[in-house]
């Protein structure tokens, strides 16, 4: 599937309170990357499924406007923004200060925790010490790989790769020898697998604000402040109504929102 392909899904009527609220938007296109279970992905079918989506859809249902969604790879999600190429990234993307220069972000739409994972039975302690040598993955580009190589970087020996999948396609194959990554992303895409079957969680749970910041937000270019207010309102809504909810218990057994 060519990564350029776009997907529109008409959600809602643009003559609505909501509209009117920010500015009278009507539309909003929406940059996401269709390579991060269970969060966002492309079916066998081709369609784009996962919790970024559905709660993409539940906000845009909430603020009365049409939303088409545009995949992107990871690395192009902040240039495609700027470019214009999109509205807003439902991505999974943490609400950063390095990503702050760059872009706005509305409240946060859920919140967990990185962990590392590795084969069942290897004995590890997660310290710079403890992971000494050894070769851990990471996504190129997010907040895991910075945390990584500023908390690890001086004894681990670090692997980037473009999508998470790689990343635990090589610690399955026996190339690197810890992933870390989302905790929820990590359980999905690797261990509740028959490939993931031998691996588990090492180690306690991350989510120092330095690094994964407030949680996850919807990016936006600077100077749309109508287009947060719109999408803030609409998250506040879906809270409150019960849509984030059954969002939710789709895709997990737990609160993603966090605290």
């Amino acid at each position: 599937m060519k990564k350029s392909l776009i997907v529109s899904v008409v959600l809602g009527l643009a003559l609505v309170a909501g509209t009117a609220f920010a500015g009278n938007i009507t539309k909003v296109r929406i940059g996401t990357e269709g390579a991060y279970p269970p969060f966002n992905y492309v079916d066998k079918n081709g369609d784009l499924q996962g919790f970024d989506v559905d709660i993409a859809k539940a906000i845009c249902k909430a603020a009365g406007v049409e939303c088409e969604f545009v995949m992107q790879d990871w690395d192009g999600l902040i240039p495609g923004l700027l470019a214009k190429k999109f509205d807003a990234i439902i991505a999974s993307m943490s609400i950063t200060q390095e990503r702050l220069k760059k872009v706005d972000f509305t409240k946060k739409y859920y919140l967990t925790p990185a962990k590392f994972a590795c084969k069942k039975g290897f004995k590890v302690e997660i310290t710079p010490e403890g992971l000494k040598g050894l070769n851990v993955g990471v996504q190129r580009g997010t907040i895991h790989d910075n945390f990584v190589r500023d908390k690890f970087g001086k004894t681990v020996k670090i692997k980037s790769y473009a999508t998470l999948d790689e990343a635990n396609m090589d610690l399955i194959s026996g190339r690197i020898d810890l992933v870390f990554a989302d905790s929820v992303a990590l359980s999905d895409g690797l261990l509740k697998s028959e490939a993931g079957k031998d691996y588990d969680f090492i180690g306690p749970g991350f989510t120092d604000q330095k690094w994964f910041g407030e949680g996850i937000g919807i990016a936006v270019r600077k100077g749309s402040p109508d287009l947060v207010s719109l999408l803030n309102k609409a998250i506040l809504d879906i809270r409150a109504n019960g849509d984030y909810q059954k969002v939710n218990a789709k895709h997990f057994d737990f609160d993603v929102y966090g605290d």
